[in-house]
């Protein structure tokens, strides 16, 4: 859709005709604290889910709690570890990069090591999902909206609580959580550990947090809240088989001394915490003040690259297959201070925004054994045995990245139906690099967001909003200066890469009839200026002026959302999500690809992939959930969740088929005297469907010389798994 018009609609829905006072309006956004959260005027396609609705779906991980929202496209690799993605964006990308979404806790931007993100899902009040390109709020990376996630607090947990679960494949949990509250203070602590065995070979799992929240009243008018969270989890591998073989004759396997079924990371010792403090202050009812600073650390250690070649360069498949080639260390330190003031009133409602962080990020790793320098001088392959030795480094430098923005909102009444709503924030984005090379590189970025949109009530039930909203992603000082910091293949500097945009179009409405409310948006993200290297992804080349970080083209983003749920009956409630998807590169006419056998610094060929679909997007993605109440104290849950065939490579050759699950799901709660118990078991893929996970590819991974589905890196879904548990709260 041309801008110009789209422009046009959204202002023409802007016009004046004749104001009248409809109460006190409120400004819907926040990225600190959601508790002034309602769609009555909002512009944007959100959805919301309860802690509660968390607490009793009993799921594994936070995919199966986002897949009842349409747009959501996550990517499971094992466990809890998820990598969230909404309307396809950066579904191409599979390794540690960020995921084109902002993800946010308890005001804190959450970015991990992984790329993913992993919650304590039993300390969950609610999330939130904005959709749309989400930079006016939340700044870099929010290409395609943000998912706001806060964790439990108040008052209603003045009790004490313990669960307990054991379900498949050795899997089990055990929680205990303790809360006071008198007129002033409440406070909660909550511990949790859980473990399994894992499906895959070698994919054991186990999680540890501790978490707590203290709230204080300071005076009728304000208060303050200190939260926190410590994690340290252990995870071997992700469960990736490779080719599609392996994948049908052994699952479980990851690796079997071959570089075709070996997981390329694992041993994963991951230990996060996150500290924040809120000061909320109320100046009269309709005004007030919300100010947080917070630390997040994450500390990860793992091992990578499967040793294929000895030290002296020459391949060697019977190397013992625990040798992998490095350790790495990763440290992450993000620290900041954000404060936002809202005021509002009959005719008008406003939100300014200060949003500061100064972020550390450390990237260590070494040689585990000794390695060979391979080098191609003009073709020929000249190898220097023993070039490194184990514990030389292979990295070391240090990124500071000092972020310094402003945002706001203002919305107005400007007639009895129609509000009209606009978002601006300015981004100065200073990159600051180091390592042990004598490297170093600084790098400045300003940015401006924005979003603007209306919203028409047609009637007390039916409601209209459009809006244009835009995001954006800054390059890092890897990408701009790959040639100086990268010691893999010859990539060159390109220090004039422009940071990548997306523009966001969406029309929807809002309807509730019968106790079932509806939602229905149709949406296009324009991504410009991808950045991408001009060797593929993730390919490497000997031939220095072909590989570079380079704004190489761009992709477009459309589909339809559709969501239902209330009550078919008294006792039958339903949520139905359904998703449209067409997702294809606009512009992508270099894409690099190894097809020649060769593991090393291959001879590419290069393809204009144009048109084609990005991978891992299915077009049609369903959800269907019904609750069925057949007495107080028992609710009996089925899910379907299907989606279609997709594609695992840029050059559409290898199709995964759709699939479709069953899960079931009960829930008994009760009470003896001042003891509430309830009692659940869980059921998913009941009929024990064959299916991927996810699958992947971007070279001859086998090395062939023939591209195909044997190349495949693939996740295999681990069938039917049960669940089941038992809590009790006094």
């Amino acid at each position: 859709m041309n801008k110009k018009i789209y422009f046009s609609i959204v202002c023409a829905l802007a016009i004046n005709v004749a104001a009248s006072d409809l109460g006190t309006i409120k400004v819907e956004s926040s990225t600190i604290d959601s508790k002034f959260d309602t769609k009555k005027t909002e512009v944007s396609n959100t959805a919301t889910i309860s802690g509660e609705s968390v607490d009793m779906a009993h799921t594994e991980n936070i995919q199966q709690i986002l897949q009842s929202i349409p747009g959501v496209t996550t990517e499971v690799k094992s466990g809890d570890t998820v990598k969230i993605h909404l309307r396809g964006v950066e579904n191409q990308m599979y390794m540690g990069e960020k995921p084109g979404v902002a993800i946010v806790i308890d005001g804190v931007p959450v970015f991990e090591r992984t790329g993913s993100v992993n919650i304590d899902l039993d300390n969950i009040e609610s999330i939130k999902v904005i959709k749309g390109g989400a930079s006016y709020l939340f700044g870099d990376d929010a290409l395609s909206g943000a998912v706001i996630i806060t964790t439990k607090r108040g008052a209603k947990y003045n009790n004490n609580f313990g669960a307990v679960e054991f379900g498949s494949f050795g899997y089990q949990k055990l929680l205990a959580r303790s809360g006071y509250a008198s007129d002033n203070l409440s406070f909660h602590l909550q511990a949790s550990q859980k473990e399994s065995d894992g499906y895959w070979q070698d994919s054991a799992s186990v999680a540890k947090y501790l978490n707590g929240k203290l709230q204080y009243y300071i005076d009728d008018t304000s208060d303050v809240t200190f939260g926190f969270e410590y994690s340290d989890r252990e995870k071997d591998t992700h469960g990736t088989v490779g080719g599609e073989s392996a994948a049908r004759t052994n699952p479980k396997s990851i690796y079997d001394g071959d570089q075709d079924s070996r997981d390329y990371t694992r041993n994963y010792d991951v230990t996060l915490l996150k500290l924040f403090l809120t000061y909320s202050k109320d100046f009269d009812s309709n005004s007030n003040l919300l100010l947080n600073g917070y630390v997040y650390t994450d500390d990860t250690l793992y091992l990578s690259s499967p040793q294929t070649q000895d030290s002296s360069g020459i391949s060697n498949p019977s190397l013992d297959d625990k040798d992998y080639t490095y350790n790495n260390d990763y440290a992450q330190i993000q620290r900041g201070i954000k404060s936002e003031y809202r005021t509002s009133s009959n005719q008008f409602a406003a939100l300014l925004g200060l949003d500061l962080r100064a972020n550390t990020y450390e990237n260590k790793s070494t040689y585990r054994v000794n390695q060979a320098l391979v080098s191609y001088p003009r073709g020929i392959r000249t190898v220097i045995p023993n070039y490194y030795l184990a514990g030389d480094k292979k990295s070391d430098d240090t990124t500071d990245e000092n972020v310094y923005a402003i945002y706001g909102e203002y919305k107005h009444q400007l007639s009895q139906n129609l509000s009209a709503t606009a978002n601006l924030r300015y981004d100065l984005i200073k990159l600051d690099y180091e390592d042990y090379r004598s490297n170093s590189y600084k790098e400045d970025f300003k940015i401006y967001s924005y979003r603007i949109g209306s919203n028409y009530r047609v009637s007390d039930n039916f409601d209209i909003f459009a809006n244009f909203s835009t995001g954006f992603r800054a390059p890092t000082v890897a990408q701009l200066y790959a040639g100086s910091t990268s010691s893999w293949g010859y990539t060159q500097n390109n220090p004039d890469l422009k940071p990548e945009k997306s523009y966001n179009y969406e029309i929807g409405v809002r309807t509730s009839f019968n106790k079932i409310n509806y939602e229905a948006a149709i949406f296009q993200i324009d991504r410009e200026d991808f950045i991408m290297k001009t060797s593929g992804n993730y390919g490497s080349t000997n031939n220095t002026n072909n590989d570079m970080w380079d704004n190489v083209g761009g992709a477009k983003h459309r589909g339809l959302e559709l969501s239902a749920e209330g009550k078919a009956t008294e006792k039958l409630l339903f949520n139905l999500a359904y998703t449209y998807l067409d997702a294809y590169y606009t512009k992508y006419d270099n894409f690099g690809i190894d097809l020649d056998g060769s593991a090393y610094l291959s001879n590419l060929t290069f393809f204009n992939v144009t048109g084609n679909q990005i991978p891992r997007t299915s077009k049609h993605q369903v959800n269907l959930i019904l609750d069925y109440l057949p007495m107080k104290n028992l609710k009996l849950s089925t899910e379907i969740n299907a989606k279609s065939a997709y594609y695992a490579d840029d050059l559409n050759q290898i199709k995964i088929p759709g699939q479709a699950t069953l899960n079931l799901l009960a829930n008994y709660n009760n009470k003896i005297g001042d003891y509430e118990y309830s009692l659940f078991a869980r059921i998913d893929n009941v009929l024990d469907k064959s299916y991927y996970n996810t699958a992947r590819s971007s070279g001859d991974r086998n090395e062939d010389g023939v591209f195909n589905a044997e190349d495949l890196s693939i996740t295999v879904n681990q069938g039917r798994v049960y669940t089941a548990g038992l809590s009790v709260k006094f």
